[in-house]
């Protein structure tokens, strides 16, 4: 019997798909959940960037004297002054922060889970591992999230990431590539532990059957919707100084000074300036992530947190 070539470019296909699937099966848990959360990271990121292009506008506004406007207003002004693929600027250093920090995160979570053996983890135990994941993630991924700032905010005139990695280091030295880490990790760190207590308290209090196990990802994303709004609000003033400290290191080299220079300048509204389109962006990606992992992490056969 003689086979057509096409047959054999089939068969090579599913023989390489056979085998990259045998691969992930037998892939330690931690790897599986750190290509799970990159995964995850990468479609969430891709999306909802605009909505933090946005909002690190509204927030940069404080310091360059720009006059007040809102969501709506920042989206008509980059898409008539500058285009409309412009909203996306930034998207690169995004993914470079977002997909490997995304993947640290469910990875690291993932294996304190399984190395602290926690039989039925309560409400603190739950914002700990969070928290402790994120504090990981936070660091390992900082500089990139300082070009990711300074890529949205339209201040600085940076060509690619290497290129504004290495203007970063010169100028500013190793200190300018994690400048912002304090309040960046007073924001990010607070959000996940309580982003994870809220996400799996909402999942453990509906009630089980074969309903909810069948539309699981519209549980997953409406619980991880709930849980963004209340994280995210919790730590929204965090967000603005991280942003300060990032746009302008030399200016706000304190916590004290930014947090002063905002109330002088803004009130206390100040501290909740960007709010919306940073509760949308990290609400959605959040639930967007925790709905594609989940689901991931089923069909590669491991129990998620």
């Amino acid at each position: 019997m003689v086979t057509s070539p096409s047959s054999d470019i089939g068969t090579n296909q599913m023989n390489k798909y056979s085998s990259w699937s045998a691969f992930i099966t037998n892939s330690p848990g931690v790897f599986r959940s750190f290509l799970a959360g990159s995964i995850s990271g990468t479609c969430s990121t891709i999306i909802f960037q605009p909505l933090d292009l946005v909002k690190t506008r509204l927030q940069s506004s404080i310091t360059t004297g720009c006059p007040q406007v809102g969501v709506v207003g920042v989206f008509r002004s980059v898409v008539k002054t500058e285009s409309f693929a412009r909203l996306w600027r930034g998207t690169v250093p995004s993914l470079a922060r977002c997909v490997p920090g995304i993947g640290i995160y469910f990875g690291t979570l993932h294996w304190i889970k399984t190395t602290v053996r926690i039989e039925k983890p309560g409400m603190f135990e739950n914002g700990v591992m969070g928290a402790s994941a994120r504090t990981v993630a936070g660091i390992i991924v900082l500089p990139v999230t300082v070009v990711k700032t300074r890529f949205e905010s339209k201040e600085f005139g940076y060509s690619s990431m290497s290129k504004a990695l290495l203007s970063i280091y010169k100028t500013e030295g190793g200190k300018g590539l994690f400048s912002g880490m304090i309040p960046t990790l007073l924001r990010d760190v607070p959000y996940s532990g309580l982003y994870l207590m809220f996400y799996l308290e909402i999942k453990q209090s509906l009630p089980s059957g074969p309903i909810l196990e069948k539309y699981s990802p519209a549980v997953h994303f409406s619980a991880g919707l709930l849980a963004g709004v209340l994280a995210s609000f919790s730590t929204q003033p965090a967000d603005v100084i991280k942003t300060h400290s990032q746009l302008y290191p030399h200016k706000f080299s304190r916590l004290r000074t930014t947090i002063a220079y905002v109330y002088q300048n803004d009130g206390w509204t100040g501290f909740f300036r960007g709010i919306v389109p940073r509760t949308l962006k990290r609400t959605l990606v959040g639930a967007m992530a925790w709905t594609v992992y989940e689901e991931l992490m089923q069909k590669m056969g491991l129990k998620t947190v």
